[in-house]
Parts: C-alpha cells; structure tokens; sequence
C-alpha cells in the first residue's frame, strides 16, 4: 500500500504540473504513492492515509473549485484529525487568498499542516517552480 494519498483537481492543466512534480519527489524520497484526480478517489478512502496532500486551484472568487474538489473535500475535512496534510494549487489573479482559509480549514480539522502553508505558484509553473514542486514532494517525504 502506498504511504502518501495525492488527491487533485486541474482545469488547465497547472495543477497537474503541480502534482505531477510533487509526486516525482516524494518518489525520489523514497515514498510510494497513491496518485490520483479527485474524481477517481471515494472519500471514505482518505482514512486509510496518515499523510495526505490535495491540490485544487483557486477558482472563482478565491474559493476551491466547487462542482468536484469543494463537495470532495467537505465530506473528508472530518477525518484529517491527527493526519500531516500538504495542500497546493496555482491561482491566476489576486494573492492566492484562497489558499489561506483551505490552510485554515485543514488546522480546524485537527490535521498538522506541513509547512504551516500550502505552495502556490502563479499560472503555470516555470523551470525552477517545478523544481520547488519537486523539492515540496521530498520535504513531505520527511515530514
């Protein structure tokens, strides 16, 4: 079974970059991980995850996006008690100010937010963000 659970929703394709870069250093850290969008993963599986990393995009008004992430991530917010939870995304405008009420949704839950912040990057991500993607992936590995 795999140690890590990377859940993520992308319209344009930025957040997959994201996830994608992510999951290369956890695997390089040595984790084995379970990598899927957010509509190929039932909810009640998250229990079965000590560490837990969601990607989604701000959207919006600075929300989640909310047809498939938002109702997702509703119904498992109550079972990240005790879990190490990373979140990331990218956002198009604004300062990314969705990204602080998930953080402070995961706290509320009960979860240990690494980092204290999720990682954002602005559009699509450059050589050297993909490379902080990869280096975000390792640091969980450790977490």
């Amino acid at each position: 079974m795999a140690n890590v659970l990377l859940v993520y929703w992308s319209g344009t394709g930025n957040t997959e970059i994201m996830a994608e870069k992510i999951k290369e250093g956890l695997e390089n850290a040595g984790e084995t991980v379970d990598f899927r969008t957010v509509d190929a993963v039932e909810p009640s599986e998250v229990a079965d995850f000590d560490k837990l990393i969601f990607g989604c995009p701000s959207m919006g008004v600075e929300v989640l996006e909310e047809d498939e992430f938002e109702p997702f991530f509703e119904e498992v917010e109550s079972s990240l008690s005790g879990k190490k939870v990373a979140l990331f995304g990218s956002y198009g405008w604004g300062e990314g100010e969705w990204m602080d009420a998930w953080q402070e949704r995961v706290v509320g839950a009960g979860a240990t937010l690494f980092k204290d912040e999720g990682l954002k990057i602005n559009s699509t991500p450059s050589s050297e963000e993909e490379e902080t993607c990869v280096e975000f992936g390792a640091e969980f590995a450790k977490f």
